[in-house]
């Protein structure tokens, strides 16, 4: 079976990343229990969940892109055991005490990173490959976008920013450019930018990858952000449930693995001659990540960055 959805319309394009190897790791077959998707983008796991669990169980979809929700919501409306929240999922401890829930008895899945159509709307900002006003912003009812990024942060922190999420090897290059030339405002300008400042190097990736990556970062705390919302999450899962984590670069999957890992580990002090604590409240399905597949990959190529972590709670 194919491991992909594509839905295209006039507004929105969305593809689903590895969408059954995702939901079969809920295990979440007939279930009657509690699922949230952090991330419902344009609902393709929230949806193949729905189709799998009973009538009497429920999924809790979060997202703050307006474009999102809408688009999921009208997909969706035949569900009716499902509640969309538009929302953060840094704020799930928040949302699900709203609601009445103080476990989440199935499982939670993350599905990080800019979802397609955030990246080829164009007015979205996220593209070097399209001229539009910088932005990148998830939730366009933040203040902070990219335009503040590239025009009010110091060079000090663009260097750190374009080292530490995009791993730029010509960050103090870049940023140095980018301080001398500012205000920037389009994504084209910064991006003619990055490549008259930096040297031509022989790479697969176009110069401005990096430096897009690591602002949309920024505006989002995208890491912080899920590294925050795994912690909460792994408190609020019942015993049994499923931790999916789908992340798409390095710095996400060093996060999940990190975390996984820690959390998988007896809890005692290292000097305690015995175990006292029962021992780690995770336990890793998966030892090394599941990738995309070889068909998967040919059709939807930015699969091949997809790596899968599953945990279970103990």
């Amino acid at each position: 079976m194919e491991n992909k959805d594509k839905i295209i319309n006039n507004e929105f394009v969305h593809f689903t990343v590895m969408k059954n190897e995702v939901v079969e790791s809920l295990c979440c077959e007939n279930s009657d229990k509690i699922f949230v998707d952090c991330t419902l983008g344009g609902g393709g796991h929230s949806e193949e969940i729905l189709k799998r669990i009973s009538p009497s169980g429920h999924l809790i979809a979060f997202d703050v892109d307006e474009d999102a929700i809408k688009f999921a919501s009208k997909r969706l409306e035949k569900y009716k055991n499902i509640t969309i929240i538009k929302g953060s999922y840094v704020d799930i401890d928040v949302h699900l005490e709203k609601l009445g829930i103080k476990k989440i008895t199935g499982g939670v899945i993350f599905d990080l990173g800019a979802s397609f159509h955030q990246l080829t709307k164009a007015e979205r900002g996220f593209s070097f490959l399209k001229d539009a006003k910088l932005d990148m912003r998830f939730n366009q009812e933040q203040n902070l976008s990219a335009w503040d990024v590239v025009n009010k942060y110091s060079e000090k922190d663009l260097v750190n920013i374009f080292s530490k999420y995009g791993e730029e090897r010509f960050s103090k290059r870049i940023a140095k450019a980018i301080v001398s030339k500012r205000p920037i405002n389009s994504t084209k300008e910064l991006s003619d930018l990055i490549i008259n400042s930096t040297p031509i190097v022989k790479s697969k990736i176009h110069p401005s990858t990096r430096v897009f990556q690591a602002i949309r970062i920024e505006v989002n705390k995208e890491l912080l952000n899920f590294e925050n919302s795994l912690l909460k999450v792994i408190n609020l899962v019942d015993v049994g449930a499923i931790i999916s984590l789908l992340s798409f670069h390095s710095l996400e999957d060093r996060i999940a693995k990190n975390i996984l890992k820690e959390y998988s580990k007896c809890r005692c002090d290292k000097f305690e001659p015995l175990c006292k604590c029962g021992g780690g409240l995770l336990e890793i399905i998966n030892k090394k990540p599941i990738i995309a597949s070889a068909d998967e990959i040919r059709i939807n190529p930015p699969s091949r960055s997809a790596k899968l972590r599953v945990a279970k709670r103990v």
